[in-house]
Parts: structure tokens; C-alpha cells; sequence
């Protein structure tokens, strides 16, 4: 693996024959806007690895053979992974074809022999199986001429097809229809083109069409061949964490002959992949459910100075040990190497905090004793804390979901401000920090690099819960009381939750039956209301008749009054 000063020297060559280098931020390449009639300039290494299969791989050479990159800055390695019988290179084939063995069976190993024989400026990997349509290798080499630090993954086809003798002149033709790579292009297109902050772009680096950068491979160093799956995609985190931009080129089409081992065996290969991957990729955050155990690379690395008193380093370092993120690692500096344990006069040992804390942490699993920071380079953030400065039990988890969910870079913790100077912390995302020593120019302040890839925050330590007054971790057994206490509360609730919600429903039914009750009363007063009025027409017209009566009998009283008279 190069070191820093190998990338930042091979950057400055690269710098000084191209001018300044395009600054992508996070991962949106669309920044880069390489020419479609660019010159041609770099080479390129196709690496193929292959175990039997010799129709396809004929193809595959003869597909290599119609490119329309130009052949001279074209290699092509064929890595025999112990065929029987031996493969061998047909005609149809680039000038520039070795045939290599690798005894060490497996694609991993197989990839790295390739490796260890490439000259390119930009390596290509390529499938035993996979025919590239004629100008798969300029569409990817057109990103490779615009920047330095790309990853470019082609879109491949499924074919169902019968494998012919020779190629067609017409992939398409005969090929189609096809099915495309569905994972990938899902990918894509939920996160317009990866180029929406994606959380792990890295997922793009598949073997079977992707190219990168040989700078960028000699940086994350080569494929892991103790992996018995998934060594495309834990190289590609580590690529990501060398500070790689991954690009979807839809132009660079081919065609895979058949199905891959995953699409007929998803289940048990994911069951394999996730089983190993887990201790390698930080970022598959879903693979690290267990809440106390310790990974191969930690999600996070704190850089803490050992030499800075007992008490401190200790209230610090403990804090941090118990808090709500386990997948962690604490690197304390100091002398370690050189100090003296005095035995006779223990107590006036000049260097006896330093004894006390080497002593105090020798035997802690997520602790390591340091002369230098080697931080290793695969961990996602690594935070610099001043000894005396405690965190809160969460303090450190909601730093790292402000770097995550905001794509920072960097993310500053003001911790005190006096008239001798500011005193922070620092969230670093060393990804952040790879690529912009890529790209930073000679003198630039890196901090103001990482903003312009990145992004660069602020925060205060009270919002945050840093305090300098220690206090007593919450231990496993009071957090397991607390939780199950929280859990007892929980049930509480719930069931008050229930029995509330059935005297809801008892009273929405009763209300159901008032309504019901209601509109008998509405319906029998409206009949009530007809009856009332019929009776008063009734009434009406027997008053009018008690009135005609009385007149009659008055008419007739009188008429018989007169003839009385008479």
C-alpha cells in the first residue's frame, strides 16, 4: 500500500501534466465533464481471470479485439487460475495478450497475479464471461483522462443466449434480449446516478466491468484473498477510503454470458459474503448488530495523547469505552517503548502516570499503546480528543450521524476559547481527507481542501455533552437494569395504550348507539310533527263548524222569535 507522501508526490506528477485537478464533492462526478473527443493518452491493464471455460473466454478476447481504444496503450493479461486442460490465447485477440498461471486458486489471487504483471495507468477488471461491446474501454478511459481518482463501472446485460463459435458482428443482435444488472441500476437510479450523497457508493466496484485508477489500487493496496466472497465489494470500500469517486457509465455496455454465480445462489453466497465482510466494511453498518463485540476495522478510532496525566487520560478514555458506540477503538500516544517501571521508589517515579495508564489499559481489547498515530487507513472517522475532555454517553454517536447524514468531511468541537487560543476536537473522515491530498494544490491549508470535497462544520461541546467533570460510567449491569427497567415501563405504557384504547372503542360504540338512538328520536319527531299538524287542520275545521252552528242557531232563534210575535 503507498503511503501519504507516495499518493500527494504521484498526485503533484499528475498535477504538474494537467494543471489543478477537479475538486468532486462527496460523489457527484458530474463536476468532471470529461470531452467525448478526448486524446488518448493513458494506457490501460485488462485483467482477466479464468478457470476453464474456454468458448466464452475466446469471446471475450475477440470482444478486446474490436475496441475502439487504440491497441497500442491497450494490455491485456489472462490469468489461467488452473484450467484443465490449460487455457490458451485464440487469434482473435489484441497484439498486446500475456497468458499468465496462477496456481493460488481463487479469484482474489488470480486478480492479484494480474496485478502484480500490469503496466497501465488505469487498471480494467473483466470477467472470463463478459464481452464488451466495441467502445466499452474509451467510454470508461474518457472519466480516467478527466481525473485521476475515478472508479467506473460499465452496465452489463444478462444473456440467455446460446454461445456461439465466433463473434457476431452484431452483439446486440444476438445477444438481445437480455436482462440488465438489477441491483446496480436500482442503485443508480434511486440515487440520481450516485451522485446524491450516497452512503456507500463503493458498492458500485463489481469485477466484472470496472475500472480504476492504478494509483488508486496501489493506495487501498490489493484484493483480500482470505475472503472467500465479496472481494470486489471490500475492495472497493477500500478504494472509496483512498478518496475514489465511482461513476456509472452507461455507455460502456457488455454482455455477460449467462447467469452469475449470485443470481442462481443469492441466499447461501450472501449468507457467506455477509458472514466475513462484516469484520472488513465499517459502512455495512446492518452487519454489526451485536452491541458489545469487536470488529477487524472499527467504525471509528479516537486518537487520545497517553502522556497528558493519569486522571485525564483515564476519564477520557473510559468515557468514551462507555458510551452508546461500542464499534470503537482507542489509540493512546505516548513512550511507551521507553518507559522504566522503578520498583524500589515507586511513588516518586518521574514517569509514573505514564506507568499507570500504559498499566491501566495494556489488557483492554479496544486500546492500543502507540509511539506513532498509524491509524489504520480502513476506518470510516477517526476523532482527535484532548485528554480531560469527556464525552457524553451519546456524544461521539451524534457526531458521527452529523458527519454521516450531512456528508461532512470534518466536524470541529469547540471545546474552549480563551485569550491563549482555541482548544477542539476534530471528527475526521479520512475518505474526506484522502482525496483531498489528491487534489490539494502545494501550501493549501488541507482543512480548506476538505470543505470544498467535503464539507466542514462546527459544533459546541455543551450541545454536543462534552464537559471536563468526570463522572462514573453507566456499567453493564446498570445499563442492564436501566433496560430492563425502560422495558418493564415500556410494558406499562403499552398496556395502559391498550386498555385506553379499548375504553376508546367502547365509547365510540357507545357514541355509534346515541347516533343511532338519535335518528329513531329525529325520525318519530318529524311523525310527530305530521301528526300535530293533521290534528290542527282538524281542530281548524271543527271550530269552523261550531262557528257555521252558532250562527244557524242564532238565525234560527231569531226567525222563530218573530213568528211568535206574530
Amino acid at each position: 500500500m503507498s503511503t501519504p507522501g507516495e499518493l500527494e508526490a504521484q498526485a503533484a506528477g499528475s498535477r504538474a501534466g494537467r494543471g489543478r485537478l477537479a475538486r468532486v464533492r462527496g460523489n457527484d462526478y458530474r463536476v468532471l465533464q470529461p470531452p467525448d473527443g478526448f486524446i488518448p493518452e493513458l494506457t490501460v491493464s485488462v485483467i482477466i481471470p479464468a478457470y476453464g471455460g474456454q468458448d466464452k473466454l475466446d469471446l471475450v478476447l475477440a470482444g478486446l479485439a474490436r475496441q475502439t481504444y487504440p491497441a497500442e496503450l491497450t494490455q491485456v493479461i489472462v490469468v489461467d487460475n488452473g484450467s484443465t486442460p490449460p487455457l490458451r490465447l485464440t487469434e482473435a485477440r489484441p497484439a498486446r495478450t500475456r497468458l499468465i498461471v496462477c496456481a493460488d486458486p481463487g479469484r482474489a489471487a488470480a486478480r492479484n497475479a494480474g496485478l502484480a504483471e500490469a503496466t497501465g495507468d488505469v487498471i480494467h477488471w473483466l470477467d472470463s464471461d463478459v464481452v464488451l461491446t466495441p467502445g466499452a474501454i474509451e467510454a470508461h478511459m474518457r472519466w480516467h483522462h478527466a481525473a485521476p481518482y475515478v472508479v467506473v463501472t460499465g452496465y452489463i446485460r444478462f444473456t440467455s443466449a446460446e454461445v456461439p463459435a465466433r463473434l457476431p458482428d452484431d452483439l446486440d443482435k444476438h445477444f438481445e434480449p437480455a436482462e440488465p444488472h438489477a441491483w446496480i441500476v436500482d442503485l443508480v437510479e434511486r440515487t440520481n446516478g450516485l451522485t446524491d450523497n450516497p452512503q456507500r457508493p463503493f458498492s458500485l466496484h463489481v469485477g466484472g466491468a470496472t475500472s480504476v485508477n492504478a494509483r488508486l489500487v496501489a493506495a487501498a493496496g490489493p484484493m483480500d484473498e482470505e475472503l472467500i466472497l465479496g472481494q470486489d465489494t471490500e475492495m472497493g470500500y477500500r478504494l472509496s477510503q483512498a478518496g475514489a469517486v465511482f461513476v456509472p457509465e452507461p455507455a460502456a455496455r457488455a454482455y455477460h454470458l449467462g447467469p452469475t454465480m449470485r443470481m442462481r445462489d443469492k441466499q447461501p453466497i450472501d449468507r457467506v459474503s455477509h458472514a466475513l465482510v462484516a469484520d472488513r466494511i465499517p459502512a455495512y453498518r446492518w452487519l454489526r448488530g451485536h452491541p458489545g463485540r469487536q470488529w477487524k476495522v472499527p467504525y471509528v478510532t479516537v486518537v487520545v495523547d497517553g502522556t497528558a496525566g493519569y486522571d485525564s487520560v483515564r476519564a477520557t478514555v473510559d468515557a468514551l469505552l462507555a458510551g452508546t458506540t461500542p464499534d470503537i477503538s482507542v489509540l493512546l500516544l505516548g513512550p511507551w517503548d521507553d518507559l522504566q517501571h522503578e520498583r524500589r521508589a515507586p511513588l516518586r517515579d518521574p514517569d509514573l502516570d505514564l506507568v499507570l495508564v500504559r498499566g491501566h489499559y495494556r489488557h483492554e481489547g479496544r486500546v492500543r499503546l502507540s509511539a506513532a498515530e498509524d491509524v489504520d487507513p480502513a476506518v470510516p472517522f477517526v476523532l482527535r480528543l484532548p485528554a480531560g475532555w469527556i464525552p457524553g454517553e451519546d456524544s461521539l454517536a451524534r457526531l458521527l450521524d452529523l458527519a454521516r447524514d450531512e456528508g461532512l468531511g470534518l466536524v470541529n468541537v469547540l471545546l474552549d476559547e480563551s485569550s491563549q487560543g482555541v482548544v477542539a476536537g476534530r471528527l475526521e473522515r479520512l475518505s474526506a481527507f484522502a482525496r483531498a491530498r489528491i487534489v490539494a494544490e502545494p501550501g493549501e491549508d488541507l482543512d480548506d481542501v476538505v470543505d470544498a470535497v467535503s464539507g466542514v462544520a462546527w459544533v459546541e461541546a455543551e450541545t454536543y455533552g462534552f464537559t471536563t467533570e468526570a463522572a462514573s460510567p453507566l456499567g453493564r449491569r446498570s445499563a442492564y437494569r436501566a433496560r430492563v427497567e425502560a422495558q418493564a415501563d415500556a410494558a406499562r405504557l403499552a398496556a395502559e395504550a391498550a386498555r385506553l384504547a379499548k375504553e376508546a372503542e367502547r365509547l365510540r360504540e357507545q357514541v355509534a348507539k346515541w347516533r343511532e338512538e338519535a335518528g329513531r328520536w329525529r325520525k318519530t319527531a318529524v311523525e310527530l310533527r305530521r301528526e300535530v299538524g293533521a290534528l290542527r287542520r282538524q281542530l281548524s275545521a271543527v271550530t269552523r263548524t261550531q262557528k257555521s252552528l252558532r250562527g244557524l242557531v242564532s238565525t234560527m232563534k231569531r226567525t222563530l222569535g218573530r213568528r211568535l210575535r206574530t
